[in-house]
């Protein structure tokens, strides 16, 4: 599958060539909220707040069992997308995977390049997410988020998705620690 869309950028399932380029790419963010979380008795609350200084977030490396296996293919039910910009540099990837028994089709990463935010590149690669998910018979699509990434967030409410859950400890003896897991998910058009 390769796709040029109205903006110029090559939309295509990831090769092996792919990779470091994926692996390098700066998902780095500022943002000067974030979503305060308060746990309730039956669930939880979500209040936006204002942080000064404005937090800038980087994300370390993963260190992943299957270090060995490309990150452009780990699993049949897996696909990597990226986003190649007419300058021949990765614009943005997104690394799904797709769960049979509870027809979830998850965003496992999803990172767009500084220079190519805000100009639709995130948007288009979930639609790619999106066709995989209905080829494969995906009832809805769920992605994980920090708290502090509200930039993201805002984005994924713009494409449809909504708060479904919560984890106040994913991240606890990460270098993410103090941060919570926001679940958020929509259904497959």
């Amino acid at each position: 599958m390769t796709t040029v869309d109205d903006m110029g950028y090559e939309f295509r399932t990831a090769r092996p060539e792919d990779t470091e380029a994926i692996e390098a790419l700066d998902g780095s963010f500022t943002t000067d909220t974030i979503f305060q979380v308060a746990v309730t008795e039956n669930g939880f609350a979500l209040q936006e707040i204002p942080v000064d200084p404005p937090i800038h977030k980087v994300f370390p490396a993963e260190n992943t069992d299957d270090s060995d296996a490309p990150a452009v293919e780990r699993e049949t039910n897996s696909r990597t997308f990226v986003a190649v910009g007419t300058d021949g540099i990765l614009a943005g990837f997104s690394i799904v995977s797709y769960a049979s028994w509870n027809r979830r089709l998850a965003i496992e990463d999803i990172e767009i390049a500084p220079a190519h935010r805000g100009r639709g590149v995130g948007r288009a690669l979930i639609g790619h997410a999106a066709k995989f998910a209905g080829e494969s018979g995906a009832g809805h699509i769920w992605l994980e988020v920090t708290n502090i990434n509200a930039p993201a967030i805002h984005a994924y409410q713009r494409m449809g998705f909504t708060f479904c859950g919560l984890d106040t400890t994913l991240y606890d003896g990460t270098p993410s620690s103090g941060e919570q897991a926001l679940y958020m998910s929509m259904p497959c058009p």
